[in-house]
């Protein structure tokens, strides 16, 4: 098991470039790679985003507006959301991502949106669960046959999560694509089923699909790394219960979702996307304390098991991330000490019962 904070192999650790403001996170986040740039010109338009007002839909979305632009290609992006609010809708249309207001629980609402060839599914609900489980289930599950019905033939790719697998060992490399989805909790088979309505319905409809299973992406707003850094620098106690995490920057996890429309299959392909390491909690509570100047108090021992996924078929298809999750913890730790902005969203990471 590796369970120690990676580097980029190879090359002397230098120290992390530190990012002053949100402008300047966004550019780093939504700057496409030569990998992402040469894909976007196989891309017919539009490309469709559906649930895009999320935490990644957005930077997802104006990356490939990037690529295709940085490509010479004249690709068009169309972000589909119910935008409850205005400013992420404008921050998309400012960078040049062609919006449309939509509920997608509404079957009839999808009369408004255009024929695609290529189509990513970044809907869902997580968050609330236990006080409104129906509506997860809702959201959840009847959306994916609404999109796979009005868009059979497109290149599909859905977001799924890593909480449709049960704990693991901690030392097991994490749970395989072909391991059995036995969670716990409402949200969790509420995401096992999303998986199986779309299965079901691409293998009806002939429609090429890759599902991918994404455990904690993180930004500098939000994720597992900001909250452990946030604790250290708080001089709170650190529980290392739930002692382990795979994570992955989500530039690098915008990118693959993107690129990974060349893997969409018939039948459907499932792919776990996170980062290649197992990452300690404890081991990330004291680096965040050497970079913060912080004393570090640790809590509890750790669990035998935890949620954890083996990435090892998207990477071999993909490559790893490029992200050094060093050079995020630099990037974090500065970011906290100097009071960056944040999401106030928890990731409940700890969460070991599916009550969420």
């Amino acid at each position: 098991m590796t369970s120690h904070i990676p580097t980029t192999s190879g090359s002397p650790a230098l120290p992390p470039s530190a990012i002053q403001s949100e402008d300047q996170l966004d550019e780093i986040m939504t700057r496409p790679s030569p990998r992402l740039i040469e894909h976007v010109k196989t891309l017919k338009s539009p490309l469709l985003v559906l649930g895009a007002a999320g935490k990644m839909g957005p930077s997802l979305a104006v990356s490939v507006q990037r690529a295709a632009a940085a490509a010479g290609h004249d690709l068009k992006i169309i972000a589909v959301s119910r935008f409850s609010g205005s400013q992420t809708r404008q921050w998309l249309e400012s960078r040049g991502v062609a919006t449309i207001t939509c509920d997608l629980l509404e079957r009839g609402a999808f009369e408004q949106l255009p024929d695609t060839l290529n189509l990513i599914y970044l809907v869902g609900l997580k968050f609330g669960t236990q006080q409104n489980p129906s509506l997860t289930w809702a959201v959840n599950t009847l959306v994916p046959t609404h999109v796979v019905e009005r868009f059979p033939q497109a290149r599909t790719v859905a977001l799924s999560t890593g909480n449709v697998y049960p704990l693991v060992p901690v030392n097991s490399g994490g749970a395989n694509e072909t391991d059995l989805l036995t969670p716990l909790g409402e949200y969790s088979n509420a995401a096992v089923a999303r998986e199986r309505l779309f299965e079901y319905s691409a293998r009806k409809y002939g429609t090429p699909l890759a599902l991918l299973r994404l455990n904690y992406a993180v930004d500098l707003r939000y994720g597992v790394l900001l909250e452990i850094a946030q604790k250290v620098w708080a001089n709170q106690p650190v529980d290392v219960t739930t002692g382990y995490f795979n994570c992955i920057w989500q530039g690098d996890a915008n990118e693959m979702i993107v690129r990974s429309l060349d893997l969409a299959s018939t039948p459907p392909t499932a792919f776990n996307l996170t980062g290649a390491e197992t990452l300690s909690v404890r081991e990330l509570a004291y680096r965040f304390g050497e970079l913060m100047g912080r004393p570090v108090g640790i809590v509890s021992t750790e669990a035998e098991t935890a949620l954890l996924s083996n990435p090892a078929r998207l990477c071999a298809t993909l490559g790893k991330p490029a992200t050094a999750l060093e050079m995020v913890c630099g990037w974090t730790a500065h970011w906290v000490m100097s009071g960056g902005a944040t999401l106030g969203k928890a990731t409940r990471f700890e969460v070991r019962d599916g009550r969420f």
